[in-house]
């Protein structure tokens, strides 16, 4: 008896049976740009033999112009083909079925050729689109059709067309990007014509027996979006033009709503796929985020889809399927959302991987193979740094010990989850704590570990973390001062008006911690939408609610502020930091930079402006929360050191960063992989 019988059940697509309801979803993880295929391929076939139902790739251009950038990979040539076929051969080899997904970026494209519907130009990118003309949409129809049949060539078992993300096909569907008067433009008729003309002939191109998705964006959450009624009529008209299943797609890549990162809820847009359930007679595949089986199992019995879409959390696990039909949820390594390895890298320009697992896409660089000889080692500091490190270690055969003074384990990510929007991360620890016991690691927690209690270790691994900078400001010594550490870790009361010393991570997280009250809108999914103004797209077009964003009233008064002379927030994650900025914004939180600290009384913070101390202010403040920086904490490391005992010095205390796990993690893991 299978523990999710939806979940877990075969999908019968006709031509082809799929032996699970899981869909790995389309990432673009850089790796086909490396033209490294054996790397490629070994990404996709690890995968495969992890279970997963049925694959997509990342987005492989139709031509130049629709790349998403300049030098995207696609299917242009026979060496091309050849070189896919690498990856298709890998997959099929391990029992998988993978589809390629046929990405035209239109006026989100990041080069000067971009074309569009319309020639307006996207907030995202600097580039205004070209126009197209009758006979350049024909081009653009017969490139993603030649690209379909190209990756049937390939061997690939079916193809995803992009629809959806505000990408180009989706740009042709909505007002907001196509003032068109000719027939691909106007009335809703005309403008749903091309994604109708480009899957009725892909379908003739390819045949029957080849799986045809068309990701369709359920809810635009853009100005002058699609209404629900015409996401049906076109779901309607993808199906009798040939369609095999139809995805999910949510949001533009342009909405100021998040839709991926770690603060929205859990499967919080599987209501939307549900609204279309009976409306087509295709299966329909929900998707955004669902990272666990249990989640799964919940949407597919709720009937929201017949198919669950899941990229992220095989990047965190390639093994998530074999685990669950084991029965081994509890040691699936959870995707925590954070887009730290895997967005934000894709979007510089980087090869994606996973905070939690820094093997992702490093599949044949980063292998753990078992020790040539076994060793005794201790690991000194129960963060993600050492757990990761010992972890590595044990799986290797390596007999391993591992300390902290604190009475559990998981470090620094102790407080992150305590933030509202940060839940994932209590998952995070519990994966710890379980795979801790599944390598049988020797957990000794409340020790002061002294150098003389590491003899007869045939290795040291320290990884004690960080202590907090001291900010040198006259008056921080005052019952009103508290430090980061009082506030998250030991819940020391804080008054009504705040003030936060440093505006990096740690200190945008102590803002969000203090200006909530109650239960966090990430557990809450009807208080979530409304803090962030999302709507019905039946009753309100695009899915934005008219009244925009109604967030809860601050529970505290912060000002935030920094010493650097930049905005605030300037540095958090690429794709994240304008969700923490824009979150305290609509919470009333004040942002100051370019400060100087000159002191701290009863009255609160005095500060001043720029070099010449200008502009003297009294940031009026009940408390002062220090949240400056760290240090590496090598106490211990020092004094091995001194004794002539050798160690590997990581995570922390080895650099301070701000509660930098994925530096942390890869660094653990890398190390252990070595020894």
């Amino acid at each position: 008896m299978t523990h999710y019988p939806h979940l877990l059940a075969p999908l019968d697509l006709g031509h082809v049976t799929l032996p699970n309801r899981v869909l790995m979803g389309s990432m673009h993880t850089g790796l086909e740009e490396t033209k490294d295929w054996n790397r490629v391929a070994e990404f996709y076939a690890a995968r495969a033999r992890g279970g997963v139902g049925l694959m997509v790739t990342g987005g492989m251009a139709p031509n130049r112009e629709g790349g998403v950038f300049p030098g995207a990979a696609g299917l242009f040539s026979d060496e091309d083909i050849a070189n896919h076929k690498v990856v298709t051969d890998r997959v099929h080899d391990a029992g998988g079925r993978i589809a390629m997904q046929i990405l035209h970026a239109g006026r989100y494209a990041y080069g000067p050729e971009c074309v569009s519907a319309s020639g307006i130009k996207s907030p995202i990118s600097p580039f205004p689109p070209k126009e197209l003309d009758e006979a350049g949409i024909e081009k653009q129809i017969a490139d993603i059709v030649t690209s379909a049949s190209r990756a049937r060539e390939a061997g690939y078992d079916g193809v995803e067309i992009m629809g959806s993300e505000g990408y180009f096909i989706n740009q042709f569907l909505v007002r907001h990007t196509n003032k068109r008067e000719d027939r691909w433009g106007g009335s809703y008729e005309n403008r749903m014509r091309l994604p109708i003309e480009i899957v009725r002939r892909t379908r003739e191109a390819v045949g029957a027996d080849f799986i045809i998705i068309y990701r369709l964006s359920m809810i635009d959450l853009v100005p002058d979006g699609s209404t629900f009624d015409e996401v049906v009529q076109l779901a309607q008209e993808i199906e009798k033009a040939g369609a095999t299943i139809i995805n999910t797609g949510i949001g533009w890549h342009e909405a100021r709503i998040p839709t991926i990162a770690t603060s929205v809820p859990r499967a919080a847009f599987t209501w939307v796929t549900k609204k279309l359930m009976g409306k087509v007679g295709i299966p329909v595949i929900t998707s955004n985020r669902i990272n666990t089986p249990e989640v799964a199992e919940e949407v597919l019995a709720g009937g929201a889809a017949d198919m669950v879409s899941m990229a992220r959390p095989f990047l965190a696990d390639a093994d998530f399927v074999a685990k669950a039909m084991a029965g081994k949820s509890d040691q699936i390594a959870p995707c925590i959302a954070c887009n730290q390895a895997c967005l934000d890298h894709t979007f510089s320009g980087k090869i994606s991987s996973c905070l939690v697992n820094p093997r992702a896409c490093f599949e044949t660089e980063l292998t753990i193979t078992p020790a040539d000889q076994p060793k005794t080692i201790g690991v000194v500091g129960a963060g993600p740094a050492g757990l990761s490190a010992a972890m590595t270690a044990a799986e290797r055969g390596h007999q391993v010990t591992l300390f902290d003074r604190a009475d559990d384990i998981g470090g620094q990510l102790n407080m992150a989850r305590v933030i509202p929007g940060k839940e994932e991360f209590h998952g995070l620890v519990d994966w710890f704590r379980t795979m801790v016991a599944e390598h049988e690691i020797s957990l000794q927690l409340g020790r002061n570990v002294a150098a003389g209690d590491l003899e007869g270790f045939d290795e040291v691994i320290i990884a004690t973390g960080v202590v907090p900078r001291d900010p040198g400001i006259d008056g921080q010594d005052g019952p009103n001062v508290l430090s980061y550490i009082d506030v998250l870790r030991h819940k020391a009361p804080v008054g009504d008006r705040v003030a936060i010393i440093g505006a990096g991570g740690i200190g945008f997280d102590v803002a969000e911690f203090l200006v909530h009250e109650g239960e966090s809108p990430t557990e809450n999914l009807d208080l979530w939408r409304e803090e962030w103004g999302i709507g019905d797209p039946s009753e309100t077009r695009g899915g934005l609610a008219p009244e925009g964003p109604q967030p809860e009233a601050p529970a505290r008064q912060i000002t935030l502020l920094q010493r650097k002379a930049e905005a605030p927030g300037k540095r958090l994650g690429k794709t994240t930091g304008w969700i923490h900025r824009a979150a305290l914004r609509m919470k009333d939180v004040k942002m100051m930079g370019g400060v100087n600290y000159e002191k701290i009384d009863a009255q609160g913070l005095h500060v001043s402006q720029g070099e010449a101390r200008e502009n003297p202010t009294v940031i009026e403040a009940d408390t002062i929360i220090l949240c400056s920086g760290q240090l590496p904490e090598r106490t211990l490391a020092d004094a091995l050191e001194a004794q002539g005992v050798a160690c590997h010095v990581i995570g922390g205390a080895d650099v301070a960063a701000e509660l930098d796990a994925k530096r942390a993690i890869n660094q653990g893991t890398r190390l252990a992989a070595t020894l």
